[in-house]
């Protein structure tokens, strides 16, 4: 990051490593939540989707299977807990994202915070307001939203 969180200016960004949006990673989360909503002890599988078979995302018009748009909100939120620590979960804390474009397998994506503005608060420390933002290798934008981090 190089500035600490009390530096950072309007403009500025910080931005992630890119990351390659994998089948495996694409899979983790898909099979992951029937699993956790049975809570049972065994692994389950849901029907087929457009994140999770190939053939079925093709009769959707797609061209291979696409990640869930949480993984790049969930890569977006890493970003912020690397970048601010815990500060991120209190209060005034916030995130909130859109999906605008699918991601398919083996796409690199880059995580963005933007700096937009500070507040002060009366408890002392600020509220950073910021742009955050996934894109693919080419920059098209993938996941777009806000957030605002406590500052101390």
């Amino acid at each position: 990051m190089g500035r600490t969180p009390m530096e950072l200016n309007p403009g500025d960004e910080i931005r992630s490593a890119p990351r390659v949006m994998t089948r495996e990673r694409m899979r983790w989360y898909v099979d992951a939540l029937p699993t956790v909503e049975a809570n049972d002890g065994r692994v389950h599988f849901s029907v087929p989707t457009i994140h999770d078979d190939d053939e079925y995302a093709k009769g959707q018009g797609l061209p291979g299977i696409i990640s869930d748009g949480m993984i790049t909100s969930n890569w977006i939120l890493d970003l912020l807990l690397r970048s601010f620590g815990t500060q991120v979960l209190e209060d005034p804390g916030a995130l909130l994202t859109k999906f605008v474009a699918p991601v398919y397998e083996d796409v690199p994506i880059t995580c963005v915070l933007r700096v937009e503005g500070a507040q002060p608060l009366p408890q002392g420390g600020q509220r950073l307001s910021l742009k955050v933002w996934a894109e693919d290798g080419a920059g098209k934008l993938v996941t777009v939203g806000t957030a605002a981090v406590k500052i101390h």
